[in-house]
């Protein structure tokens, strides 16, 4: 009940304050808490140090432009494309990575972020190279067409996490749930009970990736444009900054997480010279404070 008072509030926040710039700051908190639920699959529910996440984010925004540009497909028809091509290249990732841990599973998952984003750089004649894709079209419903507005990208952003959410808790509660956590805690002596380790892995490597591809879908049709700069290190580095932040493991401390991290350099707006400083500082406190997470467990 308190969980579906709480949405329903979530839902009416742009009608309750209309305001066009605070509607976008929530459009922006909610495609960052789609990208964090995505990425604690892989590391929070498995334990898989992922540092090139935002090359799934990228796949998705450029499948969803390439084939509404080049084909004409409609949002709606693009959209689980869009998370299917990004899952199906999480899964390439992982099968010659997959059974590298640590410190190295780390250098090559950063490593493919890296070339999935020189690759559409250079791709000049499908990519557009640096300068991107523009001219997307933005998603419509028969008579009802989102346009620029950040309403309806919030709404239907709102949607996709609460829907990934619940599927995430479901997941967690589940055999596999349990299976990922074996895996996690002790990768041999959870093969030696019978889990397949690789399996569970991939499993939540292709999930993980299908959340991201779906979050750069919807990215890339609210945006009606995609550029390789978008998808860089620094965004991978965040979306785990906010996993980390919430608690690794925990539904409720990704999203958490995602809208401290995504909010908060916006009310630090006013110190504009201070404002990276400001947020590093709290980001030691809350570490230091909290080293497990705002939700996580010791």
């Amino acid at each position: 009940m308190k969980r579906a008072v709480l949405l329903l509030l979530l839902f009416l926040l742009p009608i309750l304050d209309p305001n066009p710039y605070h509607t976008e700051i929530l459009s922006t908190a909610a495609l960052y808490a789609l990208l964090a639920l995505g990425l604690n699959i892989i590391v929070g529910f498995v334990g898989l140090l992922h540092l090139g996440y935002a090359a799934f984010f990228a796949v998705g925004a450029y499948t969803y432009a390439l084939l509404n540009l080049h084909l004409g497909w409609p949002f709606w028809v693009g959209l689980p494309v869009s998370g299917l091509v990004a899952g199906a290249a999480a899964v390439l990732l992982g099968l010659p990575a997959i059974r590298v841990r640590g410190d190295y599973l780390a250098i090559v998952t950063l490593g493919f972020g890296e070339i999935v984003r020189v690759v559409v750089t250079n791709l000049e004649d499908w990519t557009g190279g640096p300068n991107g894709l523009m001219g997307i079209a933005h998603p419509s419903a028969g008579p009802l067409r989102f346009g620029v507005e950040a309403r309806p990208y919030y709404w239907l952003l709102l949607v996709l996490a609460a829907v990934t959410a619940w599927a995430c808790a479901r997941l967690r509660r589940s055999r596999i749930g349990f299976a990922w956590l074996a895996v996690k805690e002790d990768e041999l002596a959870a093969g030696c009970l019978g889990v397949d380790a690789i399996r569970m892995k991939l499993l939540a490597l292709a999930l993980g990736g299908c959340v991201a591809g779906l979050a750069g879908c919807v990215f890339a049709a609210k945006q009606g444009t995609v550029t390789p700069d978008t998808f860089d290190f620094i965004q991978s580095m965040m979306i785990l900054a906010m996993v980390i932040l919430g608690g690794l493991g925990s539904v409720a401390g990704a999203v958490c997480g995602a809208v401290i991290l995504s909010v908060a350099p916006e009310l630090l707006r006013e110190f504009a010279a201070y404002r990276m400083l400001l947020f590093g500082l709290l980001m030691i406190v809350l570490m230091r404070v909290r080293p497990q997470g705002l939700f996580g467990s010791r």
